[in-house]
């Protein structure tokens, strides 16, 4: 550690999950390596997001690993900051994820003398915020500002410098030859991710098919399906079997998040649920529509840089009723998602791409 500015040299980063999680803490990472180029830090997650991190900054290290088979239990958490110590030559952690495993690391890294921060998730605020009734409806520290604090109590300096993984510009297309052809210019590019990890953040299939219904049938207009998993691969081969020519499904595919955000990189906009994918598009600099349900933007999940007029969701006084959107709806019906109408979220895609038709919601 340099003892003149108390700062250390060699950090490890530990954010196991989720995809969204994880995808937000690109952005503080990035800025965090640049604006203090002589710290390394290194950053461990699941195998399964390391490869959000493209382009990477000289001074980041990010490391994929198993924790079910590799380390495993108190042991193996010894063993993951033992290596990391004697390979990267550690002396501080930023735990971004403030759960028993990150806290176990950060309590045999104070045993070893190292200076440990973790992340203060604001739990009270967001009981306030989803309870039932007189609920305090103010908008939270988003999950960014909560990681970047983390690094301001470990003496780092974090002035947001970025812009996107891909700097000013955009992914080269040979990334994603295998899914389309070069994107021709006349052309206008949308992205659909229609689903999330829980019901409560899902906006339902049948109306999300009138949606990408309606935008597939504008000239002009390529729709690229994201999804993964058998049963959403079968869903939206339904939907692509309409639309052959211009709706493409990525779901199945495996091409890898490298290829993924390549191919977002060149798209016009991206519509999501409040999901990994929201934050995925944000990465690359895409402008993204979002449906919000029983979860909302003020619990500071927000996708970096979006704007809240691209947020669609309805006021109702039980929202929002959960955090992550785990919770069985109280009414039963999820009108909060169900009570969207389509041709509202078709019309908001359509502002976006500058084609605005006849049959739009509320002119009829």
């Amino acid at each position: 550690m340099d003892k003149k500015t108390d700062k250390p040299k060699s950090i490890l980063v530990t954010r196991f999950s989720a995809l969204g999680d994880v995808a937000m803490a690109v952005p503080v990472v990035y800025s965090v390596c640049r604006d203090n180029p002589g710290v390394r830090l290194v950053f461990v997650t699941k195998k399964a997001t390391q490869g959000l991190f493209v382009n990477p900054p000289e001074n980041l290290v990010v490391i994929g690993v198993d924790l079910k088979n590799d380390y495993s239990g108190t042991y193996g958490l010894w063993k993951l900051l033992k290596q990391m110590r004697s390979k990267y030559d550690i002396e501080a952690v930023a735990d971004l994820h403030g759960v028993l495993r990150t806290f176990a690391i950060g309590l045999m890294a104070r045993f070893s003398g190292l200076k440990f921060c973790s992340i203060r998730k604001g739990r009270k605020g967001k009981r306030s915020l989803t309870r039932a009734r007189n609920k305090v409806m103010l908008p939270l520290l988003s999950s960014r500002a909560r990681y970047r604090e983390v690094f301001y109590r470990l003496g780092l300096s974090v002035e947001y410098s970025f812009n996107s993984i891909y700097g000013q510009g955009k992914a080269s297309p040979d990334l994603f030859a295998d899914i389309t052809p070069t994107k021709e210019k006349s052309e206008k590019w949308v992205g659909i991710a229609p689903f999330a990890r829980h019901n409560g953040k899902i906006y339902p299939h049948d109306l999300m098919k009138v949606v990408v219904d309606e935008i597939a049938s504008l000239p002009g207009v390529k729709v690229f399906l994201f999804g993964a998993g058998p049963q959403e691969q079968e869903i939206l081969g339904s939907w692509v079997s309409g639309h052959p020519l211009n709706v493409v499904s990525l779901a199945g595919r495996r091409y890898g998040f490298p290829v993924e955000l390549a191919l977002m990189s060149h798209l016009d906009t991206m519509l999501t649920m409040d999901s990994g994918n929201m934050h995925m598009a944000s990465l690359v600099g895409v402008r993204v529509i979002s449906v919000w349900g029983a979860t909302h933007p003020y619990c500071g999940f927000k996708g970096f840089r979006q704007s809240d007029t691209d947020m669609i969701q309805l006021p109702m006084s039980c929202r929002p009723c959960s955090v992550f959107g785990n919770k069985p709806c109280a009414r039963g019906d999820y009108h909060c998602l169900r009570g969207i109408p389509p041709q509202l979220v078709a019309d908001k895609v359509k502002q976006v791409l500058g084609v605005m038709t006849d049959n739009s919601y509320g002119r009829n």
